[in-house]
């Protein structure tokens, strides 16, 4: 039998045994008695994009973190978001920076 073919056989007995085996454990284990995943956090750049859009006006940084604070429950190192809202103003990428320290989401992002 050639390489090529024996793989392909092997590889689709292989995903139909795994797709069996979760089936099996998912039977064995109801939707609830297992445990939801978490979600994935969000970035610091992402909170600070919510917190603009629904602000709908520049915001000075110490109110960007007052309110990712706040909403998120998460503290974010201040020179930190700087650096990185910095970083996306000057690829064009979503953030604005009308006056120093002070962020805004630029027309299209909003």
């Amino acid at each position: 039998m050639d390489d090529d073919v024996k793989e392909v056989i092997l590889s689709t007995f292989e995903a139909s045994l795994e797709a069996q085996l979760r089936a099996v454990r998912r039977l064995r284990h109801p939707a609830s008695s297992v445990e939801p995943r978490r979600r994935k956090s969000r970035s610091q750049v992402d909170m600070a994009f919510d917190i603009l859009k629904k602000a709908r006006s520049p915001l000075h940084i110490s109110d960007i973190l007052s309110r990712i604070e706040s909403q998120f429950g998460v503290t974010v190192d201040r020179e930190s978001l700087v650096s990185s809202l910095t970083k996306k103003v000057a690829r064009g990428d979503r953030f604005l920076r009308p006056e120093k320290n002070t962020f805004s989401l630029r027309p299209e992002a909003r």
